[in-house]
């Protein structure tokens, strides 16, 4: 059996999921109890929209606290260091820069708090895969769908 690659999470991308789960195991499910117990009133339940609609709401919200808790129960928690890094790893910010192009700052983090659009890129993605474990200087390859692309590594912080 293969084993699965570890799960990482920044403090503050734990910190997020924790907060969801808080709110999914509490307010979410009252209100989805509430729904339930309402549609339930309403009788014939072979028949009634609300009531199967409450049931597949409830059945992926059980399924997404169930993720949450088996992440949160799994991950390895990377801290922001206080000195400064000189190798990339999840949760350090690198300015690379692809030929000519101008610089791009990456926040390494968990495939679970990507967010290209903000910088944010997963050590599990083309680049983040590249970059890992690399140093100011080094120039690395990624293999993206559109094609190879060559990275240099400027500042990692």
């Amino acid at each position: 059996m293969t084993q699965a690659a570890p799960t990482y999470l920044t403090a503050e991308g734990a910190a997020r999921l924790k907060e969801e789960l808080i709110d999914l195991k509490g307010a979410q499910r009252e209100a989805l109890a509430k729904r339930l117990r309402d549609a339930i009133q309403m009788g014939d339940l072979s028949e009634n929209a609300d009531y199967h609609k409450a049931k597949e709401d409830q059945a992926f919200l059980e399924g997404r606290i169930q993720e949450l808790e088996y992440i949160l129960g799994n991950a390895i928690i990377v801290e922001e260091s206080k000195t400064k890094p000189d190798v990339i790893f999840v949760g350090v910010k690198v300015t690379v820069q692809e030929d000519d192009f101008e610089p791009e700052v990456f926040h390494i983090v968990g495939a679970q708090e990507a967010d290209p659009r903000n910088g944010k890129i997963s050590n599990e993605s083309p680049y983040g895969k590249a970059l890992m474990d690399h140093k100011v200087g080094d120039v690395v390859e990624a293999e993206t769908p559109g094609g190879k692309v060559r990275l240099k590594v400027l500042k990692v912080e």
